[in-house]
């Protein structure tokens, strides 16, 4: 069920500990995911992708995304971890906002650390955008990634899957037969492999992986004219038609 949650994103849950926030602006921002009641603490949820703060049109995505989330229930300064699925300003801008307030941990893969310290850095410039500042504080490796206990256990799975950028990662829920996938694949589309640290050949890899996977849901990074979040049977039509389009 989709309820509108501010001007610019709608909220949709996916499961009971899982929302999604689509972003529906008219500038440029991710789709972002909270999983709620996770962490130990006073800051227990987890944040994947909190991306712009203010994007190219100055939509204030953050507050959008702010105020989508209080909409649920829930409150954005109890976040007590965000992953990055890679490190394009997108995605990650908003590291940095959110850091100004809570001493939040930050996650994504190595790889992608170096390449957001160094080629990012350029990359940014040469588009006239001031690279986020933030510290990675935890180092995402291919395999499980588990949290919580009892009924607030969540196991996840992470998979390296470079190609949009050097870095990049997905994360699959097993118990939910759900994949987040940043900007590997969209409904209908793949990430753009021109940008500086893409790689085509190293993207079509990343995406024979995931349609090995048992998925039921896909969340992407970004919506497109064919639609957001895949489900069902449109999962492996998906694959079969970006594969064959895009292979």
């Amino acid at each position: 069920m989709r309820s509108g949650s501010s001007n610019h994103q709608i909220s949709k849950s996916l499961a009971d500990n899982l929302h999604c926030y689509l972003w529906y602006g008219n500038g440029n921002n991710c789709n972002s995911c909270l999983f709620t009641d996770v962490l130990e603490g006073s800051r227990p949820h987890i944040l994947i992708d909190p991306g712009h703060t203010f994007n190219e049109t100055r939509e204030d995505c953050i507050n959008s995304l702010r105020e989508a989330i209080k909409t649920d229930g829930f409150s954005i300064d109890d976040v007590g971890l965000i992953i990055n699925t890679h490190s394009h300003i997108d995605h990650c801008e908003a590291n940095g906002t959110l850091l100004q307030k809570n001493p939040i941990q930050i996650a994504m893969s190595k790889s992608e650390d170096d390449f957001r310290l160094t080629l990012g850095v350029r990359m940014n410039a040469m588009f006239g955008m001031k690279s986020p500042e933030f510290t990675t504080s935890m180092y995402l490796q291919e395999g499980p990634l588990i949290f919580g206990e009892g009924n607030k256990r969540l196991e996840l799975q992470v998979l390296i899957t470079p190609g949009h950028s050097p870095g990049s990662v997905c994360l699959y829920w097993p118990a939910k037969k759900l994949l987040i996938t940043g900007d590997v694949i969209f409904f209908g589309s793949i990430g753009r492999t021109d940008f500086p640290g893409g790689q085509l050949s190293a993207l079509k890899e990343s995406i024979n992986r995931l349609s090995l996977l048992d998925v039921e849901t896909i969340v992407p990074g970004h919506s497109t004219e064919f639609g957001d979040i895949i489900e069902g049977k449109n999962v492996r039509r998906n694959f079969k038609a970006i594969k064959t389009y895009f292979g």
